[in-house]
């Protein structure tokens, strides 16, 4: 007999909803489930069970050994997509290409699930995954939101993002602190950025450590040539700027700093 009960574990963040049309509700705002899909801590398969029949290819990662084991006796079909380890720890270049991704994912990683994603951007299509509200709003944000931040601006930049619903505590066990909202992430037409990349996000990363700065000063570490300072990019804040203005504003520091050192 399949165990019936996996206990919610503090230290993996989990939360297992318990709410079967909000289960069936995040499932459905998957636009495809053609191909391969993998579900991030799928805990006791409240959502697998309405992938498992239409998803042609579906794994399920899991940290948790207890859920695994429940997962495998509750699934047996999925066999040897059932994984046992860290997500964060995967290269995501281990599963098909390419692969979508669906999860209610831990509060305490979601960010750095995001990051990882944005690694191996090109294999992934689409993403739907509840989080804690205030981040999913983050993610969604438009600029010139208070909300809006670097996650907000390098998922932008090769996705389009779209805050779908909001979940109520009480649907979980155990109910966490605060509220959770679903969102759906579907890679844009952007293969490249028309920019230094890597200098993009460095650039981004900095203009919002220090969010309350104008950007001449928060920008300050990367050496400003001084011939920038009237700029008027560099009086605004870094919240102000859309996913373009920051390519605008890398090639301007680029450009601006070999004219400088020549």
């Amino acid at each position: 007999m399949p165990m019936r009960y996996v206990k919610p574990k503090k230290k993996f963040g989990q939360h297992f909803l318990t709410d079967e049309n909000i289960a069936k509700k995040i499932v459905d705002a998957l636009e495809s489930s053609n191909g391969a899909v993998l579900e991030i801590g799928p805990g006791t398969g409240v959502l697998t069970k309405y992938m498992v029949e239409d998803a042609t290819d579906l794994h399920l990662i899991d940290i948790d050994k207890e859920s695994i084991e429940f997962l495998k006796k509750e699934f047996p079909t999925l066999k040897n997509r059932i994984i046992f380890a860290d997500f964060l720890q995967k290269p995501i270049s281990d599963y098909p290409d390419p692969i979508r991704i669906i999860g209610n994912f831990p509060y305490n990683i979601s960010s750095q699930i995001f990051f990882h994603v944005l690694d191996y951007k090109d294999q992934v299509p689409e993403i739907v995954g509840m989080l804690q509200k205030e981040v999913a709003e983050r993610l969604a944000s438009p600029p010139g939101n208070k909300t809006y931040g670097i996650l907000s601006v390098l998922l932008q930049a090769y996705y389009d993002i779209e805050y779908l619903f909001s979940v109520p505590p009480d649907v979980f066990n155990p109910p966490p602190k605060v509220n959770s909202g679903v969102i759906r992430l579907k890679r844009n037409q952007t293969k490249k950025l028309n920019c230094d990349e890597k200098f993009f996000k460095r650039v981004v990363k900095q203009g919002f450590q220090s969010r309350r700065k104008t950007l001449w000063n928060a920008l300050k570490p990367l050496n400003l040539p001084e011939a920038l300072r009237e700029e008027k990019v560099f009086s605004l804040r870094a919240e102000q700027l859309s996913v373009n203005d920051f390519v605008d504003l890398t090639n301007r520091i680029q450009e601006s700093s070999e004219n400088h050192t020549i």
